[in-house]
């Protein structure tokens, strides 16, 4: 089996962690990859976000719908099983992940869903990528980390695999 990893994560200010290098998606999507040894596809918003928070929160809110990125994949054919990964914004994934995943062929495929926030849980992620991953096997027992937790996670995560 092989496995890929999409996931949207942000460094600068974040909610409850402060101005962070490398962001908290992105701690949880490499211990996924280390522990799975997935292939990894990094959603990048074709226009950066805003450093600070609050800004970066109304720019999602407007990117909602429209939401264009660097690169898109094309084909995951090649995978088995896919973990779609993201902070909550505005009770979903962001924005950018919806773009990723618009006319990828999901069929047969396992998608496990994980993300970070800050008191928001899943929130509707799990029904979103059902809506947008049509022929998946979308598994209902995804993991939800919170961000001021994310870089000490290991152990979640390998409980959760």
């Amino acid at each position: 089996m092989k496995s890929l990893i999409i996931y949207f994560s942000r460094a600068d200010e974040n909610y409850a962690v402060g101005y962070i290098d490398k962001g908290n998606t992105e701690y949880v999507a490499e211990f996924v990859q280390e522990m799975t040894g997935a292939d990894m596809f990094k959603v990048e918003p074709e226009v950066p976000y805003a450093k600070d928070y609050d800004t970066c929160i109304k720019e999602a809110k407007k990117r909602i719908g429209n939401a264009p990125i660097k690169e898109k994949l094309t084909d995951i054919s090649a995978y088995d099983t896919v973990f779609i990964m993201s902070p909550i914004y505005w009770g979903t994934y962001a924005p950018e992940v919806e773009t990723a995943l618009d006319g990828l062929d999901f069929t047969g495929k396992t998608v496990r869903i994980i993300c970070t926030h800050e008191g928001s849980g899943l929130s509707g992620m799990p029904s979103d990528i059902k809506r947008m991953c049509k022929g998946a096997d979308v598994q209902s027992n995804g993991l939800a980390i919170k961000g001021s937790q994310a870089k000490n996670s290991r152990k979640t995560v390998d409980t959760w695999l």
